[in-house]
């Protein structure tokens, strides 16, 4: 349970009741996130705004690729219910948890993790722990696989599940329990 008593469900506005429904049929159950935003109904839709214009199959960042940043993010935020949350996405994608099993130790997992994906986490990771010290050499090192506009699309989506995840963790969302990984 989160730190942040879930209000009676009467007390949240219809849209937001509208939300906490269609999870409950999707997941099975209302996810303790959505509880928690949905206190602020305004913030509540413009994040799911957000998130909506991420998933749209034109979003330059593939849902596989955007599901191991959103889980290293996650683990480096300690966000529990987030890793649980994208490794169930990532094993829709997917099929096999393989990679997101192993995407805290992404660097010593050599025939694991392509180019390509190693230079995505080892950004993901200077974004959310030191986006300071992002230099030239990395964003060079991304260009080797990703245009100026899928970096962007990147940076964005980092930005966004760390926000996400930062939220969560604060908050103490613990995990709904779909898919069981090493945080």
């Amino acid at each position: 349970m989160s730190y942040i008593e879930t209000k009676p469900l009467k007390d949240y506005p219809w849209p937001v009741r509208w939300v906490l429904a269609r999870q409950r049929r999707v997941y099975g159950d209302v996810l303790e996130p959505a509880y928690l935003w949905g206190r602020l109904p305004s913030v509540f839709f413009g994040m799911l705004s957000m998130l909506g214009l991420f998933s749209r199959p034109s979003f330059p960042i593939s849902k596989l690729m955007r599901s191991l940043v959103s889980i290293r993010v996650a683990q480096l935020n300690g966000c529990a219910f987030c890793v649980d949350l994208n490794a169930h996405h990532y094993l829709l994608e997917q099929g096999v948890s393989e990679k997101a099993e192993k995407v805290a130790h992404w660097r010593e997992s050599d025939s694991i993790f392509d180019d390509q994906e190693r230079a995505l986490l080892s950004y993901a990771e200077q974004v959310t722990m030191d986006c300071s010290n992002i230099h030239d050499g990395t964003i060079n090192q991304l260009r080797q696989f990703f245009s100026n506009d899928e970096i962007t699309a990147l940076t964005a989506w980092i930005a966004f599940q760390n926000m996400s995840a930062k939220f969560n963790a604060a908050l103490g969302a613990e995990p709904h329990g779909f898919c069981q990984l090493p945080q």
